[in-house]
């Protein structure tokens, strides 16, 4: 039976927070990577409503929700995981995060263990001292709009080598509505992850770490990871488990997403 998949905004002193619900069961929230918005998840919420409730939300200063009044830290954006939960009524939840879902929901996994069951990090990548310069020097602005509209090219260039044109226009769609204004997130990120690695060491909940072969290959290209830092998370959750998946780009979880159902039911349904 298909789960309908509502759409709803939760009320915050920092403006609305656009999300997605549906379905029943053990909570499952999804946190999206940047400059995406819960439209990462619209193939994987189908899948697993009949079995979860899911909830995604967008980030503030992404997709739907309002841009935050002030520069966001990774903390912020945790705070405001637990205000979505709170309105809910949800006590406790898994959590999957993207890229850099994937840091703010190591950070609930840390800072509010008691309403965490599970946590799921998927292409969370590492970031040395130079590369976490790199993220947030491009970001204070935000995309710049040009008279002669091409932005809009620049920005359907960027991924349609490896994303197909449908999933692609999906992207812009999301890029657009970030541009002339900092993108908050990929400043959180840059803040945040030279010392994710001795926040995440705190983390306590079973863990699944999974990445996809190809997915590191668009970030190395333009110079922003290097392959010899993607070992740190097995290093900070020596507990976690791990899990390649075979050809996986960055954007595998809406272009695998029968796979990724798989692993994650897998790993969530395991006593």
């Amino acid at each position: 039976m298909n789960q309908p998949i509502k759409k709803a905004f939760l009320d915050t002193e920092d403006g609305q927070i656009f999300y997605r619900i549906g379905g029943e069961g053990e909570p499952l929230v999804l946190l999206h990577m940047t400059p995406r918005s819960s439209d990462e998840f619209k193939e994987l919420m189908a899948i697993l409503a009949p079995k979860y409730r899911v909830i995604a939300m967008d980030l503030m200063g992404l997709g739907n929700s309002d841009k935050p009044p002030r520069e966001y830290s990774i903390s912020d954006y945790a705070k405001t995981v637990i205000l979505l939960l709170d309105e809910l009524g949800i006590e406790k939840c898994s959590i999957l995060g993207s890229l850099t879902g994937g840091y703010v929901a190591g950070e609930v996994a840390v800072s509010y263990s008691d309403r965490l069951h599970k946590l799921i990090l998927s292409n969370v990548h590492g970031f040395d001292a130079e590369e976490a310069e790199k993220l947030g020097k491009g970001y204070r602005e935000g995309f710049t709009i040009k008279e002669d509209g091409s932005h809009l090219m620049e920005r359907w260039l960027v991924r349609i080598d490896f994303v197909g044109v449908e999933l692609n226009h999906r992207f812009v769609l999301d890029d657009l509505k970030t541009f002339g204004r900092p993108i908050y997130t990929r400043l959180a990120v840059s803040k945040y992850c030279v010392s994710a690695q001795e926040r995440f060491k705190l983390i306590q909940c079973p863990t699944l770490v999974f990445t996809g072969t190809k997915a590191l290959e668009p970030i190395e290209k333009y110079g922003l990871a290097k392959a010899e830092n993607q070992g740190w998370l097995s290093e900070a959750i020596p507990h976690s488990q791990a899990v390649k998946i075979e050809g996986g780009t960055i954007c595998m979880i809406n272009q695998m997403p029968e796979e990724i159902s798989t692993v994650v039911m897998d790993f969530l349904d395991k006593k």
